[in-house]
């Protein structure tokens, strides 16, 4: 097999194996590949949303953009799933946590060059609650806004866009829980499912993701 190219029955092999092993495989397939067309960030942490996660996680490198996983350190990172159970005997007013995949950082937020990457898609989970405290990742999200490269979000990652400043006098969308997240960081907030405003670009969940990747790889091939 071509180690840059993995196929549907591979995938679906390593889908039904233990979530290390889709990681590390997972990896292997998204970050392998050297691309001529620039190096997208996506930042995650433990708790990151694994279908918020794996999804960009994919689908940016198909466009034939390098995808690079950052974290707090360069390691293995534990993902969950978010949901609001459909069949609960007592109601959930919120999502319930669950382990999910595992996810690999190739490199700690301390050692990432951001002049380097063209863009930043920032997913979300309970990891940017914590992650939004990381000065590191502050200041790389902070070159993306200053030099108005493509910066992407969904959900919670909102936090993190917010504590770095760089969505003020924007428009954006997130889910609704966090809408005060997107109005303490000085943006409106509208409820919508894909807000786009200049170089950001925010979707309020991953089943926003179709619309909002369409513009996002937009965004991406027209630099």
């Amino acid at each position: 097999m071509n180690e840059n190219k993995v196929s549907r029955r591979h995938m679906l092999g390593v889908l039904a194996a233990a979530p290390a092993v889709v990681a590390a495989s997972a990896a292997l397939a998204a970050t392998g590949h050297k691309s001529s067309r620039g190096k997208v960030l996506m930042p995650i942490g433990d708790a990151t949303e694994m279908m918020d996660t794996l999804y960009p996680f994919f689908r940016i490198p198909e466009d034939g953009f390098q995808l690079v996983v950052a974290g707090p350190d360069a390691r293995l990172y534990h993902g969950v799933m978010h949901e609001v159970p459909p069949d609960a005997s007592i109601p959930w007013d919120i999502t319930r946590e669950q382990p999910s995949y595992h996810i690999k950082a190739d490199i700690a937020f301390r050692d990432v060059k951001p002049e380097e990457y063209v863009a930043i898609f920032v997913s979300g989970g309970r990891a940017p609650e914590y992650l939004r405290y990381d000065k590191d990742l502050i200041r790389i999200t902070r070159h993306f806004g200053e030099a108005k490269k493509p910066i992407g979000f969904t959900c919670h990652g909102v936090e993190i866009v917010s504590a770095a400043g760089v969505i003020r006098g924007r428009k954006v969308t997130t889910v609704a829980k966090c809408a005060l997240d997107a109005e303490q960081g000085g943006a409106k907030y509208v409820n919508q499912p894909v807000v786009k405003d200049g170089n950001i670009i925010s979707c309020g969940t991953w089943h926003d993701y179709a619309p909002f990747f369409a513009e996002f790889m937009k965004m991406l091939k027209d630099l």
